[in-house]
């Protein structure tokens, strides 16, 4: 109850950028140019499965991202 009600700005829907793409949600993922609700499920879904990403070009191994996409949201994602 409550998730998704606040993010890291304080306001529903405005995530700050970079989102960690270990810890962002499909919501947050959704504020990301190029992402939009089918992409950013099979985001976490993957990472789900998979277990956290090492880098941004983990992201390449999610379905529907290649390189194209994989530059334009570069610039809004941070990975460890």
């Amino acid at each position: 109850v409550g998730e998704g009600s606040s993010t890291r700005t304080g306001v529903r829907g405005k995530p700050s950028f970079p989102l960690n793409v270990n810890r962002a949600s499909a919501s947050e993922f959704e504020a990301v140019p190029g992402i939009g609700p089918a992409l950013a499920a099979r985001i976490v879904a993957y990472r789900q499965a998979n277990g956290p990403f090492t880098s941004l070009e983990d992201l390449l191994n999610v379905e529907g991202i290649g390189q194209k996409t994989l530059a334009l949201v570069k610039p809004y994602l941070s990975a460890p």
